[in-house]
């Protein structure tokens, strides 16, 4: 199996700033992918921070292990992810006891760790990650708002969610909350891909129209920069990131 990474990240068409972050590495025998988005929150620069220092801890915490022939670490991969969280929400809280202006940050968090094929996926807030199998697409994980809880209770439909005025209220969120992530994990097969995206794609795209993209001709980046494109086209009210894993 080839992995193939590509990803962006853009401002969008309304925000001043990008307070999304993303990154990704691939180990040089192609056995391990490691990709990451945070999308920030928490006012002028809070939200850059935040996302930013969420990333650059996974990346640092988890990156190592990619390297061949390194012998297996004896934590599970669920468990070393979910250190690289706690490292990050200590950073963040520590950053936040620092400055006043930042008091209110944190950042949404989805990580995918793949070995051998098998994707663990851990999150936070309301990023995703969605797999591709045979033409269809299917959502990973669940988002951390009020919204999905009142779907989950009843107390609202879905036809109801864009008129809800605090839909993007999160239930946890990396920095401002409890740091303990969810987990799932799926087994990846050739012609499968992964795609990792903060709430200013699925807020600006319909899911419907992602899969012509997606199954559609052209590389990776191809694909990551026409999701993104289009978003802008459909006047994206948010910043917009996706990282996205093929497998050939």
């Amino acid at each position: 199996m080839i992995p193939r990474v590509a990803g962006l990240s853009d401002v969008g068409a309304v925000r001043a700033t990008n307070q999304d972050a993303i990154d990704w590495r691939v180990s040089d025998d192609n056995r391990q992918v490691l990709l990451v988005v945070a999308d920030g929150m928490g006012g002028y620069q809070g939200g850059e921070i935040a996302s930013r220092i969420a990333v650059d801890t996974v990346m640092e915490a988890l990156g190592g292990n990619l390297v061949p022939g390194k012998e297996s670490d004896s934590e599970a991969p669920p468990d070393a992810m979910q250190a690289a969280i706690n490292l990050a929400n200590e950073r963040i809280q520590e950053r936040r006891a620092e400055d006043a202006d930042l008091a209110r940050m944190g950042t949404t968090l989805v990580i995918t760790w793949m070995i051998d094929g098998e994707a663990h996926i851990a999150h936070l807030g309301d990023s995703r990650c969605y797999l591709v199998h045979e033409g269809k697409l299917r959502c990973l994980t669940r988002d951390d708002t009020v919204v999905q809880n009142m779907l989950e209770d009843g107390s609202i439909q879905p036809d109801d969610v864009p008129h809800v005025p605090f839909r993007n209220v999160l239930t946890r969120a990396l920095g401002a909350s409890s740091s303990l992530a969810s987990f799932g994990k799926v087994a990846l097969r050739p012609g499968d891909s992964l795609l990792l995206c903060s709430d200013g794609l699925t807020g600006a795209l319909p899911e419907a129209d992602w899969l012509p993209i997606l199954s559609g001709q052209g590389s990776v980046e191809d694909k990551v920069r026409a999701l993104v494109d289009t978003s802008l086209d459909n006047e994206a009210a948010d910043n917009v990131s996706v990282v996205l894993l093929t497998i050939d």
